[in-house]
């Protein structure tokens, strides 16, 4: 029989086959096709992109050259804009404004075929620098509510590039699926006078039984009412509500962190499309610095959504989290 789980801090619910749970070699998992052509992010093709917004490169190298390491750029085809005003307005019973926002995209490497554990230690903690350092100034723009960080791994994940790219979409409103969150943390937090997150950390490291690894500052697992078969959640130990104010000390250990989960998925799937999230508090938290916790949600594509997801908003799940995690934890990574 399969079990009903519920996620203590949305309220969602999911079923999850624990009777005859789906081994990894059961999963169909699509090898990413990519369609020819020239491509825009490689090294040598800066004048193919929108201008430079930050790099970091090598000394006495010129914004709009070779030289660099990591390069962020407005993105070609930006879901939102980010000139003009936002002109909030209701049309009737609906609410309506312009598509104010903005959308980055970083440019994780010069190279083509390399993914994030492809990378060493500090290209990646390269990486995270410019996530930070593109939110921060983000952030300054009164006009924006939210930022969301997330990569697209593969085209059934919805990546329409194959050199590896992070993106960063600022918007004038907190987005539905954190305002679950937010909402559950803080009623959580009025009810126990502590954050929830904090206490599924405590939770895990108590029973483990989904963790996947951990290290001085981030603990890797896979929650207990996942979505997605091999959904991982990398989260920092120490109680922090804002991504973007990582500290230099932290960045290391979450760039190997972040290696060794995506290095481990493609040990057991061979190189799954994937994608990842980053759920951070609000520009504007107003006291949820306590109750909220920033963490990042990895969601290998191995399922598809369906009718009966759309319209029950529940999850079907065929391998369990404390299964998931047995075949994670088989696998070496180096």
């Amino acid at each position: 029989m399969s079990e009903l789980r519920r996620d203590p801090i949305t309220g969602r619910w999911v079923i999850m086959e624990t009777d005859n749970p789906t081994r990894p070699h059961e999963y169909e998992n699509e090898p990413p096709v990519w369609r020819p052509g020239t491509c825009p992010f490689c090294y040598g093709n800066e004048n193919l992109t929108p201008p430079e917004i930050a790099a970091y490169r090598d000394p006495n190298t010129a914004p709009n050259t070779p030289g660099w390491r990591v390069r962020a750029v407005s993105n070609k085809f930006p879901a939102l804009h980010i000139e003009g005003d936002l002109d909030r307005r209701g049309l009737g019973m609906y609410d309506l404004s312009n598509g104010i926002g903005a959308h980055e995209v970083v440019v994780e490497t010069p190279y083509h075929n390399k993914d994030l554990s492809d990378l060493t230690d500090a290209e990646v903690e390269d990486i995270i620098r410019m996530l930070c350092q593109r939110s921060l100034d983000l952030a300054k723009d009164k006009r924006f509510k939210y930022i969301m960080i997330f990569k697209n791994f593969g085209p059934s994940a919805g990546a329409s590039m194959e050199h590896p790219h992070t993106q960063i979409i600022a918007l004038p409103m907190v987005p539905k699926n954190v305002k679950e969150e937010l909402t559950g943390a803080e009623e959580y937090f009025d009810y126990r006078e502590r954050c929830i997150f904090c206490d599924v950390i405590r939770q895990e490291v108590y029973e483990k039984e989904r963790i996947i690894t951990d290290n001085k500052y981030f603990l890797s697992f896979c929650p207990y009412a996942s979505r997605f078969p091999f959904e991982i959640w990398v989260i920092p130990k120490k109680h922090n509500s804002c991504f973007m104010h990582l500290n230099n000390e932290e960045i290391p250990f979450l760039a190997v962190i972040l290696k060794d989960i995506i290095a481990r998925l493609k040990k057991v799937f061979d190189t799954p499309a994937y994608n990842f999230i980053i759920h951070t508090s609000p520009l504007d938290s107003n006291g949820q610095a306590e109750s909220y916790h920033w963490h990042l949600e990895f969601m290998p594509k191995l399922t598809r959504v369906a009718g009966f997801e759309w319209g029950t908003g529940f999850y079907v799940v065929p391998t369990p989290p404390e299964v998931a995690v047995k075949f994670l934890k088989e696998v070496k990574t180096e």
